[in-house]
């Protein structure tokens, strides 16, 4: 059995467009002529269009990547991203880390500091 995703907040320019599709008449977050559709297939054909021709391969997955990697590099609080993320802080900070701008920055001051070493 799959875990289970972890409930998230919506970001607010997300739901913002959200809001603005339902507006527009949109009923579903994925939807195909005012029906449900299968956001799985709705994937692979978005994929398929964006990357024609080529053997990109693009899976869902990609984008919570992109996500840790994002948050990382916009110094988002640790504990709340690996939350968002659905992950351990450990697994966050040993696969993303290297992303946030204050990696080692304690290792570079150090080597910069004028004087001897004790």
């Amino acid at each position: 059995m799959n875990k289970r995703a972890p409930v998230q907040r919506i970001p607010a320019r997300l739901l913002a467009h959200l809001r603005r599709w339902r507006r527009m008449g949109a009923r579903y977050v994925c939807e195909y002529q005012g029906r449900a559709a299968d956001p799985k297939k709705a994937f692979a054909r978005l994929a398929k269009a964006v990357f024609p021709g080529t053997d990109t391969k693009v899976v869902r997955h990609t984008f919570r990547h992109t996500a840790a990697t994002w948050l990382m590099q916009r110094r988002a609080d640790k504990f709340e991203a690996a939350g968002y993320l659905g992950m351990t802080m450990k697994t966050l900070e040993s696969t993303y880390g290297h992303h946030h701008p204050d990696h080692q920055s304690s290792v570079g001051d150090a080597f910069s500091k004028k004087g001897r070493a004790a």
